[in-house]
Parts: structure tokens; sequence; C-alpha cells
């Protein structure tokens, strides 16, 4: 294949792509597929002679779709989105075609700028201080790593990097139960471990008390541990739940503890000043993770890390041999410092797409009806005989359960199994319940209504 064969493909392509999203709706949503289905319609050796590409093409259609997930089907209300807007798609492909490694400034000086531009331009359209600075990462996971490591290193003087953790004080850093488990594994990978990963109580409401933070970090600091930082919840995976982040932020810096502030879903949702009281205080973080490939339509992988000041995470993770020097350019800034890894994609094109294409008030739009189209999937529900509303929605999330755990149970298999939405689980104060999350960058209050009016008929 060489490149006039790649424009003739890729025209092919694209016509397929558009039939494909054309039909979302009449395809179920999750893969009614066994383990190695798939795998057993591919041939078990590689071939050793080129293939026409009419042959591979078809076999993609005869195999993958159906064997899909549909991440953009617009009943989708499993988990969180991984949104893909066609802006985003269509940026995706020039950065395809451009196939950059972006890790230094000299290796796609645009790269780098444009990253620069869109974090000031997302920081902005979040409310946050003009004093935040950030990068792009792939995942909130990564982005989270990087900033336990950047605790780990700011508490231990930095001496980590260089002589290990063997001999230095028992860290220990602090969070909720209701913070993803992306904290649980960045403390595992940092060598922190995760009996040092302190899980402070929350009140009702779920958040974590700032009494109690405060008073394991005295108890730690007389036991002769050293605490590290504080990691703090906006929008958690499960239900939703928010720290509260103001007085949380109070106690940490009464302690001299930096914080980071996991906002992965919910962060989005700021760009709507209405709903910024949930993570009041915020501008006294000085790490937050948002991902805009959550709920802004900017195609996965996309996460988004502001800093309060760079330079902390810039020391923990830079390592500039003279291999990676830009001669005459020392003080340029060579994102790859910023992170963990070294190599980059140029995701920051498809951000400057997307917002540019639909707007900021665009994607508010979109947002405040999600939310409101899941408070009427809420209130249809609850009239549902049977059907317990378990949390109220934060934002667009909430969840609902049956009597008991085997009825709840069954009745979301039910529910995937028959295919025209797609719902998830999880356990709240030790209860199994459905989770529903409207955020699908496509889909319509008819859409959404469809979980009331397949849970009626599944009942």
């Amino acid at each position: 294949m060489n490149h006039d064969d790649l424009r003739d493909w890729s025209k092919r392509a694209a016509d397929w792509a558009h039939g494909y999203h054309a039909g979302l709706r009449d395809r179920p949503v999750r893969a009614a597929l066994v383990p190695g289905a798939i795998a057993a319609q591919l041939p078990p050796t590689p071939p050793e002679q080129p293939e026409p590409m009419e042959t591979i093409f078809a076999d993609f259609e005869r195999i993958i779709p159906d064997g899909m997930t549909h991440w953009q089907h617009p009943r989708f209300f499993a988990y969180f989105p991984a949104n893909a807007s066609p802006a985003s798609m269509l940026a995706e492909q020039l950065a395809n075609a451009i196939a950059a490694q972006g890790m230094l400034w000299q290796t796609s000086p645009a790269a780098t700028e444009v990253e620069q531009v869109m974090v000031r331009w997302l920081a902005q359209g979040l409310g946050l201080p003009e004093t935040f600075t950030g990068t792009i990462h792939d995942s909130a996971t990564t982005a989270t790593l990087s900033a336990v490591l950047t605790l780990r290193e700011a508490a231990l003087g930095w001496a980590g990097l260089q002589a290990g953790l063997s001999g230095q004080p028992r860290l220990r850093i602090y969070a909720s139960a209701e913070t993803h488990s992306s904290v649980d594994k960045a403390v595992r990978i940092a060598g922190i471990g995760q009996e040092n990963l302190v899980k402070v109580p929350t009140d009702g409401r779920l958040s974590m008390k700032p009494g109690a933070l405060a008073g394991a970090i005295a108890a730690d600091r007389a036991a002769g541990f050293l605490p590290a930082g504080v990691v703090l919840c906006a929008g958690g995976t499960s239900v939703g739940a928010f720290d509260r982040i103001a007085d949380c932020i109070a106690v940490a810096r009464a302690n001299d503890l930096p914080v980071h502030v996991d906002a992965a879903w919910a962060g989005s949702a700021m760009i709507c000043p209405e709903f910024r009281a949930l993570w009041l205080g915020i501008e006294g973080a000085d790490s937050i993770v948002f991902n805009p490939h959550k709920w802004l339509g900017a195609q996965f992988d996309c996460a988004v890390q502001f800093l309060a000041d760079p330079a902390p995470q810039i020391r923990t993770l830079g390592l500039r041999p003279t291999y990676l020097e830009t001669a005459g350019r020392e003080e340029i800034t060579n994102f790859n410092e910023w992170t963990v890894p070294l190599g980059r994609r140029f995701r920051a094109l498809k951000l400057w797409f997307t917002l540019r294409a639909y707007g900021m008030d665009g994607l508010r739009g979109r947002i405040r009806n999600h939310v409101a189209w899941a408070l009427d999937a809420r209130d249809a529900l609850a009239a549902i005989n049977g059907v317990e509303i378990v949390t109220e929605p934060s934002l667009s999330l909430f969840t609902f359960a049956l009597e008991t755990d085997a009825a709840t149970e069954a009745l979301l298999a039910r529910i995937n199994d028959d295919g025209r939405i797609y719902l998830t689980q999880t356990r709240h104060q030790g209860r199994y319940v459905i989770r529903v999350q409207v955020g699908q960058f496509d889909c319509t209050r008819d859409d959404v209504m469809m979980i009331p009016q397949v849970v009626a008929e599944l009942m």
C-alpha cells in the first residue's frame, strides 16, 4: 500500500465511518459474544506475502464492528463516555497523517505551542486562575501517577530519585474511599504502598471530613510517618461524590501539604458557571486533572493536568540527556519532562478543532442538556413500581436498584443482553446498584428516556 492507495482507501474509510455512525442506533450497544469468538476468526500466523486491501477491508467489515462495544452509541450510559465529536475525529486523522512525535519543542514546535494555548483556553473555560499552566496526558491515571510521584519526591526533598526509597521515612497519602482506583494504583507504582494510602472517613454527602483529615495527619506525624499530600475527589466514578474542596485544602495548607484534585469526569461540567460551587476552592489546588475525552467531545485519549507551579513535577519527571537537548534553547518547554512517557502524540490538535467547531457555548449546552435529561430519567425510573433511586443525581450520574442485590444484578444482565441501552454497576454502602451516566456526545432526550422504558419492560 502506498500513499496513492491511502488516498483512495481513506475516502472509503470515511464513507464507512459515516454509515457506521448513522446506523449506531440500530446496533446493540454491547457485543453479544463469548470470549475467544473474535480471535477464532483470525489466522493463527501472520501472512508471508502481502494481501489485497480489498480482502483486508472486507475482513474488517465482517469481523470487527459486530465484535465491538460501541462507545459512540447514543444510548451508551455505562462507565463514563469516551467521546469523539466529528471535529475531533477529523483532527485525529490529520494528526495521524502528520505522525509526529512531539517529545520536544524542536521535534514539533506546533504540537508544543498549540498544547500550551489549549491548556490556557481550558483553564479560562473552567474558571481557573490565569496562573495555572499544565499539560496533556493520555489518561487521568497517568496524570494522577505524575502528581503522586511529585508528592513523594517533594516530601523526600527529591532524595528518592537518586537514593531510592530504601531507608526513607514511611510516606502517607490521604484520600477518601470515593476517589478512583487510579489513586490506589499510583501509590502502588510510586513505591509508597497501598497500606500508606489513608482512606479518610466521609460524611453523609460522601465528602471527606476535614476534621478527620486533620486528625489522620496529626496521628501519622505522632507515629513517625511522613505525610506527603492529599488527593481530593471532584465527581467520583462510583456515584459522583464531591469532597469539600475548600475546607480540605485549608487543612492541607495548615499542614503544609500539597493537593491533587481528581476531576476526571466532572471537571468538564465546570465550563458551566452554575456547577462550579461543586468544587468551590479549586483555585487552591496544586494539581488538577480532568478528561476532555469524557464530556467535551475530544476523542480518547486526552487528559489535561493543570498545575499551579509546574516546577516540582518537572524536577520529579524531567530528565535531559545530551541527545534530548535543544541547542541554544535551554529554557524551552519540552513536555516530555512534565509527564511519565518520553514519546508524545499531538493530542492538542483535537482540542483546537473541537473547541472551535462547537464553541464553549455549544459545549455548555450539551452538558446542561445531559444534566437535565438525567433528572428526567431519574424521575421516570422512580415512578416505576419496585425501582428505588439509591443515590440522587450528581450532575448526570445517579444509581438505582431493586429490592435485593440478586434482583438488581439479574435486571442489569437483562438490560445489557437486550442491547438497546448499556448500563453498569457499582457497590454503594455494600449494596449492588445500577449506574446511569448521561454524557454521550450525540445522545438526545429520547435516547436518555429509553432507559426507563427498557427498565419498565424488563422488570
